[in-house]
């Protein structure tokens, strides 16, 4: 099941007798070699606490990869593998018809790869996050959500593998004994059943900091988010995304961030 509604919130004010709340704060990154695109993974590491390195197969190659790593190790983010279909002119966001042992061996490929050059710089993967259209299938799709999470498990089933809260993914780690992250997202857009909006929608992307900032705080200390026809789910997380090629993704992270910590959050790595 995917997040439920519930009530209208009435205020949600964190209690100070009450355990201090937690989230890490990632972004997809290693997607593109521009030098804008370098200059905004920069920034972005001086701000999150995870980062999903691209793997090659949707967008990266082996020297954004390494690069990408060693600025993230650099800056003390943990490493995550994000491993899409091999769709590179559809930036991974578009569907594939993939039987699930093709999608296991794509999978476990790219993990793999991102592992080795992890490891020659003196560091492993911490977790995997799907990226794209592979994400967002593994949803509802138990048979892709399990091809997903044996790969993983047959790799390393100490990685933590993040996904939507309520979806097939994180039921298929369980599963398959590894560790599971629920995921909520910043700047996009939910619908009512609790997945995210599609993408070809014009308000699918919150590229606000205010707006993002204002979600994350929400999901996070009151456990809720409001889809775009304005019902509110109820939702827990332990990670909170923001893409890395949504417009000011630097800017929109920060303001997330501080968001997080005024009202006592503290950020953290999984």
């Amino acid at each position: 099941m995917l997040p439920r509604a519930a009530p209208q919130p009435s205020g949600g004010e964190r209690r100070e007798d009450s355990p201090r709340l937690k989230i890490d704060l990632n972004a997809d990154i290693g997607e593109s070699s521009a030098d804008d695109a370098a200059r905004s993974i920069q920034k972005l590491l001086q701000t999150i606490t995870s980062g999903n390195v691209a793997c090659g197969f949707h967008a990266g190659d082996p020297s954004l990869m390494r690069d990408t790593v060693r600025m993230a190790l650099r800056a003390g983010v943990s490493i995550g593998a994000h491993p899409g279909f091999p769709d590179p002119a559809g930036f991974g966001r578009r569907e594939m018809a993939m039987p699930p042992e093709d999608i296991a061996k794509v999978v476990l490929t790219q993990i793999q790869a991102l592992s080795r050059i992890a490891e020659a710089k003196g560091a492993r993967l911490r977790h995997v996050k799907p990226h794209g259209a592979l994400y967002n299938m593994s949803v509802r799709r138990v048979d892709i959500a399990e091809a997903i999470a044996g790969a993983i498990a047959v790799f390393d089933k100490r990685l933590l593998l993040v996904g939507l809260p309520g979806s097939e993914l994180l039921s298929a780690g369980k599963k398959f004994g590894l560790s599971v992250a629920a995921e909520g997202f910043a700047d996009r857009s939910y619908e009512a059943d609790g997945s995210l909006t599609p993408r070809n929608r014009p308000d699918a992307v919150l590229p606000d900091p205010a707006d993002a900032a204002e979600r994350a705080v929400r999901m996070v200390r009151d456990g809720k988010v409001i889809a775009r026809d304005g019902s509110v789910l109820r939702v827990e997380i332990d990670t909170i995304c923001v893409h890395g090629d949504t417009p000011g993704a630097p800017e929109l992270a920060a303001a997330v961030r501080a968001a997080l910590e005024e009202v006592g959050v503290e950020v953290k790595a999984l």
